[in-house]
């Protein structure tokens, strides 16, 4: 599936990825390939991408925003985001 991370000032991250974990207001959540239609409020927190099934990950510190899932094709739309290493 495509992942796209996007703020206000610049696109951060744009490829194809297995998976992504995102911290949604009511808790985590997961999107795989294939996910059902979606669109949730995001919390800031830690989001993580899973770019292979192997342990091949970047991790993202973000402000709220929004993910819409439609199509196979993952939208992240938040008002800041940093890169970081680690879990």
């Amino acid at each position: 599936m495509n992942l796209e991370i996007l703020t206000p000032e610049r696109k951060l991250f744009s490829g194809d990825v297995y998976g992504v974990q995102l911290p949604g207001i009511t808790g985590l959540f997961e999107v795989l390939n294939r996910h059902a239609p979606l669109v949730s409020a995001l919390k800031a927190g830690r989001m993580k991408v899973l770019k292979e099934k192997a342990n091949d990950e970047l991790f993202y510190d973000i402000q709220s925003g929004f993910v819409e899932v439609l199509d196979n094709k993952v939208t992240v739309l938040v008002e800041g985001a940093t890169q970081v290493e680690g879990k």
